[in-house]
């Protein structure tokens, strides 16, 4: 098996091969005609001057609206909490924590102009690649850190934490799985889910990703996914629930398709309910990485830039990492001796072979979805 470092720098090559994008700095000493900051178009901390600049900008803006952020989604409540303390004189208000990413920008839409807009996004490769024109250009300080194949250019989107899709499952109710053939057995019937619609969720657009490459298909190629997810349908074992703590307690969910540290999360938190396991499947691993956006037009644009900052400082980094997820800095802060040691040495082995989806495969996935994958499983 690969170690963690070494799949994660793997990670990051294969969506070099694909994306091939460059990171090109920028800094931006955008001011309004009177002097003042325009914060809504600075592409960098240097329009502020500094990040104390940015801070007393933000400090005097008060409010920060994030969305689709659940509290126990790669330990979210711990980096929201942190930012808080570190900020008080900043509220932040937390909309809609299990939207998907696609309703995070029809919210977007739906409040533009108002003060209760997001100010940012959290979002997956398909939803952020549909959508830059919603999306303003920044780079964080931290810009050199992250690898060229998981930020767009000019910093409209950027990655910022990532893994494995993985199977949870209850020992008690099924069999361990060890292949998505598994899975269609009567063992599991009425028993399997996946978080969320894959034509609008991340998580569930990787299951079904993952289907894919683990059954004949690849990344160009998410129909052989589909089938499967049909077939299951038909054998009556896919079960039609966005699974929570509070499904899998219930019993309605005992198996679960989902991001590798969201399912040790479910673990974590059913602890003395329910015994709870987690798998990465053996052959071609289908990993993936969420993105940071700010919206372009964020009711409070210097709070949206000092968020994306923080995000990307060491301090929020480990705490991701602490949630099971894999930083984007990771490799960097490594190698400077900044990173978490025990915690990034605890993360599960990964596959000897890891595939991540380019944008051209992502936004043709995404097509193929919206036209194939209703009448799959209706």
């Amino acid at each position: 098996m690969l170690s963690t470092r070494t799949a994660i720098a793997g990670i990051a090559a294969a969506i070099a091969l694909t994306l091939t994008l460059s990171s090109c700095a920028s800094s931006s000493t955008d001011a309004s005609a009177d002097g003042g900051v325009d914060a809504a178009t600075a592409t960098s901390v240097s329009a502020f001057g500094d990040l104390a600049g940015l801070e007393e900008a933000a400090k005097a803006e008060g409010a920060l609206n994030v969305i689709a952020l659940p509290r126990d989604w790669a330990n979210y409540g711990a980096v929201l909490d942190a930012f808080s303390a570190k900020y008080p004189e900043i509220t932040i208000t937390e909309a809609s924590p299990d939207a998907s990413s696609a309703e995070e920008i029809q919210a977007a839409d739906n409040l533009a102009g108002q003060d209760t807009a997001p100010d940012v996004f959290d979002v997956g490769a398909a939803v952020a690649l549909a959508n830059t024109d919603k999306f303003a250009p920044y780079q964080v300080e931290t810009w050199a850190d992250i690898p060229d194949a998981l930020k767009e250019q000019n910093g409209l989107w950027v990655g910022d934490y990532g893994g494995y899709m993985a199977i949870g499952y209850d020992p008690d109710a099924v069999p361990a799985p060890t292949s998505l053939d598994d899975l269609l057995g009567d063992e599991y019937k009425g028993k399997v889910a996946i978080n969320g619609d894959p034509t609008q969720a991340g998580a569930a657009f990787a299951a079904v990703g993952m289907a894919s490459v683990q059954n004949g298909g690849s990344t160009a190629d998410f129909q052989p996914g589909i089938d499967f997810f049909s077939e299951l349908n038909k054998a009556g074992n896919f079960v039609k629930i966005d699974p929570t703590p509070a499904t899998i307690a219930s019993g309605e969910t005992p198996v679960v398709f989902d991001w590798d540290y969201l399912n040790v999360g479910y673990g974590k938190d059913l602890d003395g309910q329910r015994k709870w396991e987690v798998v990465v499947l053996p052959g071609t691993g289908y990993a993936g990485y969420y993105n940071q956006a700010i919206n372009a037009d964020a009711p409070h644009p210097a709070a949206a830039r000092l968020w994306q900052e923080f995000l990307y400082s060491d301090e929020a980094q480990n705490l991701w990492l602490a949630g099971g997820a894999r930083p984007v800095r990771a490799e960097a802060m490594a190698e400077a001796g900044t990173i978490d040691e025990k915690l990034f040495d605890a993360l599960p082995e990964t596959p000897d072979e890891t595939v991540v989806p380019s944008a051209k495969e992502s936004e043709d996935a995404a097509a193929l979805l919206g036209s194939n994958w209703a009448a799959a499983v209706q």
